[in-house]
């Protein structure tokens, strides 16, 4: 039994994302409608990948692939792996800075309100004391 897939040259393995059969607005869409889904999630990748610097396609990020050169790997009963030569991956999609910067900002955030706490705290005893 295989327990592991891993892609040799420039290609990876991703995990095609299943197709929504709604809309976000709220309307089903019947099968006949469906447009094949092309995003996923890169699941492994190969060493020479994983060695190369320039390369912009780690673990775990999510792609936009084209369909057409991706080769169906029978690994599960779902079926949604796919090996994809590296040059058929046409957009990785990242988090903005704005977002990060939001992150950050909450991180920072967060932290000043405990050492804040934390003050608030010994105030409180000193009161205490009074």
């Amino acid at each position: 039994m295989t327990d592991y897939v891993e892609p040799l040259g420039m290609r990876v393995l991703i995990r095609k994302d299943e197709a929504r059969h709604q809309t976000r607005g709220g309307i089903v869409l019947p099968d006949s409608s469906e447009i094949p889904t092309i995003t996923g999630r890169v699941v492994e990748i190969s060493v020479q990948i994983e060695r190369d610097e320039d390369f912009p396609i780690r673990k775990y990020d999510r792609v936009l692939f084209h369909p057409k050169s991706a080769i169906p790997v029978d690994f599960e009963a779902d079926n949604l792996l796919f090996v994809v030569p590296a040059a058929d991956i046409v957009a990785v999609f990242r988090r903005s800075d704005r977002e990060r910067n939001r992150e950050s900002l909450s991180e920072a955030t967060d932290a000043d309100h405990s050492s804040i706490d934390d003050l608030d705290i010994e105030m409180d005893f000193d009161n205490d004391d009074n």
